[in-house]
């Protein structure tokens, strides 16, 4: 992955740590790069950027060490998610990631494509949230 695409990848991910990007604003520049996908990893504390052909680039996360629960909650989650939404008052990043991993996420897949992000617990339960149109 070259160094432009890398600090785009950086700068959306210091754009949702640092709650100074909200998603659709991250979806929308990385989608404007060129990137196809990209995956957020709780257990590794790991966001993964993928290119169409294949290329990625991987850096660190500031999810700390969180526990993750056994199954997956999906109740919760979506609760998680609206309130990112909506921008619910006192919504951050860190308190985002901090509920879904009480509910069992063990990380999440955004698919620009496939107009999706795939949350996923440790047991392999999945919650699949489509982009609204």
């Amino acid at each position: 992955m070259n160094d432009h695409l890398t600090k785009i990848a950086q700068t959306c991910l210091d754009g949702a740590e640092n709650n100074t990007m909200t998603f659709p604003d991250i979806v929308g520049t990385l989608m404007q790069a060129g990137f196809e996908s990209y995956v957020i990893d709780y257990r590794r504390s790991m966001a993964t950027y993928f290119m169409p052909d294949g290329d990625s680039v991987v850096l660190p996360t500031q999810h700390g060490n969180s526990p993750i629960a056994a199954t997956l909650d999906t109740s919760a989650v979506r609760s998680a998610i609206k309130e990112a939404q909506q921008l619910a008052p006192g919504y951050t990043y860190a308190g985002f990631c901090g509920k879904v991993m009480a509910a069992g996420c063990a990380g999440y897949i955004v698919s620009f494509t496939g107009r999706r992000a795939v949350y996923f617990g440790r047991d392999a339960e999945i919650h699949v949230e489509r982009f609204p149109q």
